[in-house]
């Protein structure tokens, strides 16, 4: 539990935690973004599209942020294309890409693009297609269709093998 889980109004002055052996090298959250080498993850989705990445060298893991020589570590910006609740009760999300075709970091799933100070609930991220069809992350309650979410991926991603239909756009 950390202090932006107890208290969610905290957002306003610092970013969510995050774990930076599961990004590339040089990633540092804000408030509203996610910055790897520069590059902001807003901007590339604005730029880009989505789903878009940003690839970069990983980090070996419990190393204390030694950089991998052999490694690479990709971020994956999606947008939310719906945001609805289950005959169950459970909030379901689904996003622009298939991140099931993919081994996200699913825990490091987070909000970009926008501050919420609403407390986080654990939600149903439908990923589809291939690989597991369903994942469970904690994102903001007030989550909406249009909103940016990152999520960072081992290895060297593409964005076609994440594009639903595989057409080049």
């Amino acid at each position: 539990m950390t202090l932006t889980d107890i208290l969610p109004s905290m957002r306003r002055v610092i970013a969510d935690p995050f774990v930076p052996d599961a990004w590339p090298e040089r990633t540092r959250p804000t408030l509203d973004d996610v910055v790897i080498g520069g590059v902001s993850l807003v901007r590339l989705a604005s730029i880009c599209e989505t789903p878009c990445v940003h690839t970069g060298a990983a980090l070996v893991p419990r190393s204390g942020g030694r950089v991998s020589t052999v490694d690479d570590a990709t971020a994956i910006v999606v947008t939310v294309s719906d945001v609805c609740r289950h005959s169950s009760g459970a909030i379901v999300v689904q996003v622009d890409a298939r991140l099931g075709a993919v081994p996200v970091a699913i825990r490091e799933l987070r909000l970009i693009g926008r501050i919420s100070t609403a407390h986080d609930v654990a939600m149903v991220i439908g990923l589809q297609d291939e690989g597991p069809d369903l994942a469970v992350a904690d994102l903001p309650g007030d989550l909406r269709i249009g909103d940016l979410l990152a999520v960072p991926c081992p290895g060297d991603i593409t964005v076609g093998r994440l594009r639903r239909d595989q057409s080049r756009r």
